[in-house]
């Protein structure tokens, strides 16, 4: 048993009745529709197909996981102790304060999603390690919940024992966890899921503060430009902020940083405790990949850290100085993508083989010595979905992107989003799809 032959299984049980599977899919449309699997006030698009998973697959996230975990740390301690290893990330001096500001609790990286192209056991490879501002929980929980009720999946239930990944409660209990780690006392934490309000993903915000609440906890939704120091608290209007569950992604916060001075200097006094702090941005910046790929780097890993570097991450250099470089990528486009040192949502990423050899010299000037990456270009792996057209079947192949989440350095669950294209920008061309976990055999 393993993901592929059950998609097989699951897309010859739709083949064998399309009519009824057609009105069950409009059925699982309108249910979507009513739900806050929202994205600036639209309902995220999906199809009538889960991605299938099992325990073999689970425990090599575990591994996968468990190593990166391992040289988040290690690189995070150099970055710490080192002036010198510093240099090679290029941060702005506010940030590299706020990464040196000790945040009262001992995990670098409580909430993290490294996205793979995965294809089963060792065949797999990185796309990019997501930290700050990791979002997806609320979507995959909805539409794993809707999907497990229609009538394919009952018959799918009936051969085999299936659950979901509960994304949203489970992270509450680990920031919790984490909280507790800040304050020794553990006193009762208020809660605050902060994010700029322009920015911020809110039907995924009310799920977390809901999630909060009903496990007993004041939690409030506020944009950081409304938090106040005073008296050596942060404050929310009236209420006392404990703890931020940080969603504001690095870039954005330094960028307007002005415009939150509150924030700023009540996170370098440590009177609030954020999760996470300023220090999973080590990981999240995209030039990871180019530094990890130092011999520097690899000289104070472990064999086995150093070999999934070299076999599992994507060599990536800066697109700049060396004109080599720039020939180089010019002349072989389809092996290529170009990607901006610090950016979200696929924002300023092109794949060489999606343009015209002068359209591909033209991005290429534009982006040479400012501040991008060029990375070898990986195909990715695919599956069979069923799509329905104008009522009519049909079964297509898509690109897969496995979205692996980390709650307080432990797996958690998964994030999968499927495309045709070579890169999913934002939310655009892409299908988000409901992951369940298959068990045994009933």
């Amino acid at each position: 048993m393993d993901g592929l032959s059950l998609t097989k299984e699951y897309i010859d049980i739709v083949k064998e009745n399309p009519e009824k599977y057609y009105e069950d899919y409009r059925l699982t449309v309108e249910k979507v529709a009513k739900s806050n699997a929202r994205y600036k006030g639209k309902p995220i698009p999906f199809l009538y197909q889960p991605m299938f998973f099992t325990e073999k697959d689970i425990e090599n996230f575990n591994n996968i996981g468990k190593v990166l975990m391992s040289i988040a740390n290690k690189v995070t301690e150099k970055y710490i102790e080192s002036p010198e290893y510093r240099k090679k990330f290029k941060y702005p001096k506010l940030l590299e304060e706020l990464i040196l500001v000790d945040p009262g609790y001992d995990v670098n990286i409580p909430i993290g999603r490294f996205d793979l192209f995965y294809g089963g056991g060792d065949k797999f490879k990185f796309i990019e390690v997501n930290t700050d501002g990791t979002s997806g929980m609320n979507e995959d929980n909805i539409f794993s919940n809707i999907l497990l009720d229609t009538e394919s999946m009952e018959i799918m239930k009936k051969r085999y024992n299936i659950s979901y990944f509960e994304l949203i409660n489970s992270w509450v209990k680990e920031s919790l966890k984490i909280y507790s780690r800040y304050d020794k006392k553990d006193n009762k934490p208020n809660i605050a899921i902060v994010d700029f309000k322009e920015t911020g993903i809110t039907a995924e915000f009310e799920a977390f503060k809901k999630a909060y609440i009903e496990h007993g906890y004041n939690c409030v939704i506020a944009d950081p430009r409304d938090l106040k120091y005073r008296d050596g608290k942060l404050y929310y209007e009236d209420m006392r902020i404990d703890l931020i569950y940080r969603r504001i992604v690095t870039v954005e916060f330094i960028e307007k940083s002005n415009e939150i001075p509150d924030l700023i200097e009540a996170y370098k006094d440590g009177a609030v405790c954020v999760v996470g702090s300023l220090r999973s941005q080590i990981m999240h910046n995209k030039i990871i990949f180019k530094i990890l790929h130092d011999e520097d780097t690899l000289s104070f890993l472990s064999e086995e850290e150093r070999n999934l570097i070299k076999n599992h991450i994507p060599i990536t250099k800066e697109f700049g100085g060396d004109e080599k470089i720039f020939e180089q990528v010019l002349k072989n486009k389809d092996s290529y993508i170009i990607k901006p040192i610090d950016s979200f949502a696929s924002q300023g990423v092109n794949a060489g083989r999606d343009f015209s050899e002068e359209e591909w010299n033209n991005i290429l000037i534009k982006c040479w010595n400012k501040d991008y990456l060029v990375q070898e270009f990986i195909d990715p792996y695919t599956r069979p979905f069923v799509q329905f057209e104008d009522g009519k079947l049909k079964v297509r192949d898509f690109k897969l992107n496995i979205g692996v989440y980390m709650y307080n350095e432990k797996f958690a669950g998964v994030y999968t989003r499927i495309s045709r294209n070579n890169i999913i920008f934002g939310r655009e061309g892409y299908f988000s799809i409901p992951n369940m976990l298959v068990l045994s055999q009933v």
